[in-house]
């Protein structure tokens, strides 16, 4: 890959990239200024589902990240978007503070089974339910597949584990809205007038961020933070094009190399 390419815009996860939890990762929001300063743009992308996109951006400014809402991108968003184009009506396993993001979508007589991080709904009764609506023929579609995310108090594991439990009962997979899917990449992209070969993607999940944008076409950067875990770079192959201990590295990189 030759670091002559030309770059216009970095996409940012933010769970376990800028942030863990209600605690910024340190030197973050700095970094994150430096960049505001240069000719980039930005878009954040999350496959966040435990709260709802403005929740989320309340959070991120009371802990100094200088965001917009126009900047970010969720699977929640993506989902929302699908779920209005297929005109389906989905039992949802969501979060009470993300449901604000469905907000007119009706759930009678659910035709359809849609599955973000809930883990209070995740029980027998609810999990069997949507067993049966998926077996006669309702589609399953997964906000994200994340494995685990990163929070104070260590590993959890993520929206991931219980799809899979879904398409192992049923013999059927679900359609992932969320990264990695190269349709939500594309999609962030879209509004940033960029190509895939004009942008980078900094995250701390090797999988959902990193080879999931280099996919894509889109330069991947792993960061040391978060979910990451010795050893994560050859999970993947390609590994990634980059790994550096945090964002703020990330981030001089870029401005040294690409803007």
């Amino acid at each position: 890959m030759s670091v002559t390419r030309k770059i216009k815009a970095v996409l940012i996860d933010l769970s376990g990239t800028l942030h863990v939890g209600d605690s910024p990762i340190p030197g973050a929001a700095k970094a994150l200024q430096k960049l505001r300063k240069s000719n980039l743009r930005v878009k954040f992308v999350t496959n966040t589902t435990k709260e709802s996109k403005r929740l989320l951006f309340d959070r991120l400014k009371r802990m100094g990240f200088d965001v917009r809402l126009d900047e970010m991108f969720t699977s929640l968003t993506a989902a929302r978007h699908l779920v209005d184009k297929m005109e389906i009506r989905p039992l949802m396993f969501l979060a009470d503070e993300a449901v604000e993001d469905f907000q007119g979508i009706s759930t009678n007589e659910p035709n359809a089974v849609l599955v973000g991080l809930a883990p209070d709904q995740f029980n027998y009764d609810r999990l069997n339910q949507a067993f049966q609506l998926i077996v006669n023929g309702a589609p399953l579609i997964a906000i994200n597949k994340s494995r685990y995310y990163q929070r104070n108090d260590g590993l959890a594991l993520g929206t991931g584990p219980f799809v899979a439990a879904l398409e192992y009962a049923t013999d059927r997979k679900a359609k992932v809205v969320g990264k990695p899917d190269s349709a939500f990449f594309l999609s962030a992209l879209e509004s940033l007038n960029c190509l895939v070969s004009e942008a980078i993607m900094i995250g701390d999940d090797v999988r959902d961020d990193v080879l999931g944008a280099q996919s894509s076409g889109i330069i991947g950067m792993l960061v040391k933070t978060g979910k990451y875990r010795e050893g994560d770079e050859t999970k993947i192959d390609p590994r990634p094009n980059h790994v550096f201990c945090d964002f703020s590295e990330a981030v001089d990189f870029i401005l040294n190399t690409f803007s």
